[in-house]
């Protein structure tokens, strides 16, 4: 019998009118959206339905966007009888993560994502970076050629064996991506506005901090995975700290894969818009079963 884990997309997979399948075709997963608004103080449905692609990727936006159709795409297995045993998420991803594995309610999840955001948006005004997904180098390579560059570089994402983003100032990381690029790799920048995951958030972290610490966080129901260690969340003591520090450490995703192997996880169903985690999977994991659902098409191939 297969045992499901839950995966929760990341910033940058937003795109116009996602979610709205979801919205128009059940009233508890437009409810979603409703608590989110009520939360947020904008109408988040309509973003998602009509604000352009633009409007859609400003931090303040689409990281509440993104986590609503996440945790419809949830509700929506949920009520076809499908559930998981573990949840992980990618970046902004763990905290859909953590509403689905009951650390916090959805209502607080939206509340942490709304102080969460407006920090990280006022950071990436404040400074400006760049964001390099690097294919084709190993993590070990790409962390190199991030020490060999002048300026503030370094890897941010661990994706995949062949997939490891970079962040940092902007002519440091463009000077790191051409570097990799002329050893063989290939290098794609970003849709994102600053360095997510990098020193350059601090301000984003120190401002958050005292948000989170008035939150309180329970006892995951079922196996919860950490960007920050790789594997297995071990306690939600200081939960507060670590998620301020979760803004400018590394994601780990490629050791949370593999820990979920290891302990008999098979089948990956991401839960959100595009299916960039479940392609890293597919990546990693050779021969593992993975899928998305990221709208009502996508629910009915994930039940059939």
């Amino acid at each position: 019998m297969s045992k499901n884990v839950f995966l929760f997309s990341g910033q940058g997979s937003q795109y116009p009118g996602m979610g709205v399948s979801f919205a128009n075709s059940d009233v508890k997963l437009k409810a979603i959206f409703d608590e989110a608004s009520e939360v947020l103080g904008f109408d988040l449905l309509d973003k998602c339905a009509n604000a352009s692609a633009e409007e859609l990727s400003r931090t303040v936006i689409s990281q509440p966007a993104i986590m609503a159709v996440s945790l419809c795409a949830a509700e929506a297995l949920r009520e076809r009888g499908i559930i998981a045993e573990a949840a992980a998420g990618h970046s902004l991803g763990e905290y859909a993560a953590m509403v689905y594995c009951g650390i916090v309610s959805r209502e607080d999840g939206f509340k942490l994502i709304k102080a969460r955001s407006e920090a990280m948006q006022r950071a990436c005004e404040a400074a400006k970076g760049a964001m390099y997904a690097i294919i084709g180098k190993t993590p070990e390579e790409i962390e190199q050629a991030c020490e060999a560059a002048e300026g503030y570089v370094v890897p941010v994402n661990y994706n995949s064996t062949v997939q490891t983003v970079i962040a940092g100032e902007e002519e440091a990381a463009a000077k790191a991506a051409e570097a990799l690029t002329a050893a063989g790799a290939r290098a794609v920048r970003l849709g994102v506005s600053s360095a997510f995951h990098s020193k350059l958030m601090q301000p984003a972290a120190d401002e958050f901090l005292p948000a989170a610490k008035t939150f309180e966080f329970n006892k995951p129901k079922i196996t919860m995975m950490s960007n920050i260690s790789g594997g297995v969340l071990d306690s939600v003591e200081g939960m507060a700290e670590r998620l301020a520090k979760h803004i400018v450490s590394p994601v780990r995703f490629t050791d949370e894969l593999a820990a979920l192997d290891s302990m008999g996880f098979d089948k990956f169903i991401e839960c959100g818009p595009g299916k960039v985690l479940t392609g890293l999977v597919k990546k990693t994991l050779k021969g593992a079963n993975a899928m998305n659902v990221q709208d009502m098409d996508g629910l009915e191939k994930a039940c059939g």
